[in-house]
């Protein structure tokens, strides 16, 4: 069972009790839903903090709030919310469609603090001047969760809860849009993307559930603005131990959670989702850091971090990937298709020893000419995987072209990279939430309320609690 590690000092979104559903009585007690940082000034805030959005991307959030606000109409909160008014009101939506299968993060943040998701999607509608929201996912645990949160407590946005079926390519922001809209969760071809014609032909932000969390945050407490921005959420497995769901500063040494994670010794990483890469022992040394140059393997993503541990070979961790991409794919790109099939194919034939001498070269061209070319960044991850493995493993792989590899002779596995989400319990009835520390804030637990540690510094030891 995955493992909650809650450091002191940067518990912004897990907040106190992260195995505990937040109530509505906790929430308001601590000041939610009682933010006065208006659109205007949040809009500025979030600006100055360099919030990044969540899902994976890291596009400034800031700047997909205002692409959407300027396509607007004037009024907000229109009482007409019918067929009239979609083509202008634009509309937000709250992605929780988790599909990398090694990361957690949404999923725990729907099911423990759905009123903290959905008061951040209050305040991107007032932002950006929406109409309606919705909010997507496909975990049926999470939509129990929202739904008795909107029950809860009267939302001045009318918010709807969409369900999908749980995909790989099910949150990519057009099959996104496409869902709602009633068709299949499936990406189609852009432009236009959906800040310029989305659900219903409006403007729509689509925004992860963890982005809006901290726009949260940050209306309550906009002095900590830059803390709240510098902290992300991380799930971490491989090696012997439980996977475990944290938050930690941007800047951390990849090391440095290995460390935190019980494995040291590392040997490397397979870094930000199925969509990151592989990287070598001697790049655990990098920050994690969403501004990190392409290739250099320490960007966040989507938080996730696969460490290879215990004799791991990457060229497996590299054929789990790339054939769980391969059966993922929406079988809409006729390049997607072959292309994801030929890279997994390579790849289980140098795990078996079977390559034959133009495998790698077939490899190298692929990784560079494949990205691009489909819908959505399906095929983009498996030509990144296959690229990284040659970058970082040289000599794995020509190991690979002399003899059968033996911690590969398992073939295929997707499943070794999957994480399950942590189980959140419903909260005692006759439970007291914790008193807030300074008015309109949320609890102390919830923002960050230590300084960001440097970028240098190890990790903060870390407290857990095992759900």
């Amino acid at each position: 069972m995955t493992v909650i590690r809650t450091p002191p000092s940067t518990a912004g979104v897990l907040g106190a009790t992260p195995d505990l559903a937040e109530s509505l009585e906790s929430y308001r007690s601590a000041g939610g839903y009682a933010a006065t940082t208006g659109p205007d000034e949040l809009l500025r805030h979030l600006t100055a903090s360099g919030l990044r959005g969540r899902g994976g991307a890291g596009f400034p959030a800031a700047v997909k709030l205002q692409a959407v606000r300027d396509r607007a109409v004037p009024a907000r909160y229109p009482r007409d919310h019918g067929a009239g008014d979609r083509r202008g009101a634009p509309v937000v939506v709250a992605n929780g469609e988790e599909g990398e299968p090694g990361s957690v993060k949404d999923r725990w943040l729907l099911r423990a603090r759905p009123h903290l998701v959905l008061d951040g999607l209050a305040l991107a509608a007032a932002v950006t001047g929406a109409a309606r929201g919705y909010v997507y996912l496909s975990d049926p645990e999470a939509a129990a969760r929202v739904r008795g949160a909107l029950a809860a407590h009267e939302q001045r946005l009318p918010v709807e809860v969409i369900e999908t079926a749980h995909t790989y390519v099910a949150g990519e922001e057009s099959a996104v849009v496409r869902r709602i809209d009633g068709g299949p969760a499936l990406p189609v071809a852009k432009p236009p993307r959906p800040f310029e014609r989305g659900v219903g032909g409006a403007p729509t932000l689509v925004a992860n559930v963890e982005t809006l969390a901290r726009i949260a945050l940050t209306a309550a407490r906009p002095d900590l603005r830059r803390r709240i921005a510098r902290t992300t959420l991380v799930t971490l497995s491989g090696g012997p131990g439980a996977p475990v769901l944290t938050e930690v500063p941007y800047g951390t040494p990849l090391r440095a959670l290995a460390a935190a994670h019980g494995v040291p010794d590392a040997a490397g990483a397979l870094t930000g989702g199925l969509f990151g890469g592989l990287v070598d022992a001697n790049a655990l040394r990098l920050p994690l850091d969403p501004d990190a140059p392409a290739g250099a393997g320490s960007a966040p993503g989507c938080g996730a971090v696969h460490f290879l541990t215990g004799g791991a070979c990457p060229v497996a961790v590299a054929v789990d990937a790339v054939g769980h991409l391969a059966a993922e794919s929406s079988r809409q790109c006729g390049v997607c298709v072959a292309g994801t099939a030929a890279v997994s194919g390579a790849l289980t034939a140098l795990a078996a020893g079977t390559a034959g001498p133009d495998t790698v070269a077939c490899l190298e061209r692929w990784a560079t000419g494949l990205p691009g070319r489909g819908a959505c960044g399906l095929l983009d991850a498996a030509a990144a995987n296959a690229g990284s493995l040659l970058r970082a493993f040289p000599a794995v792989v020509r190991s690979h072209l002399a003899a059968p590899c033996p911690a590969c002779a398992r073939g295929s596995q997707p499943q070794r990279l999957a994480v399950a989400v942590p189980r959140v319990r419903d909260a005692p009835a006759h439970r007291t939430p914790p008193p807030a520390s300074t008015p309109r804030t949320p609890p102390p637990a919830h923002t960050p309320t230590a300084a960001t540690p440097p970028p240098a510094a190890p990790l903060p030891a870390l407290k857990g609690t095992t759900t």
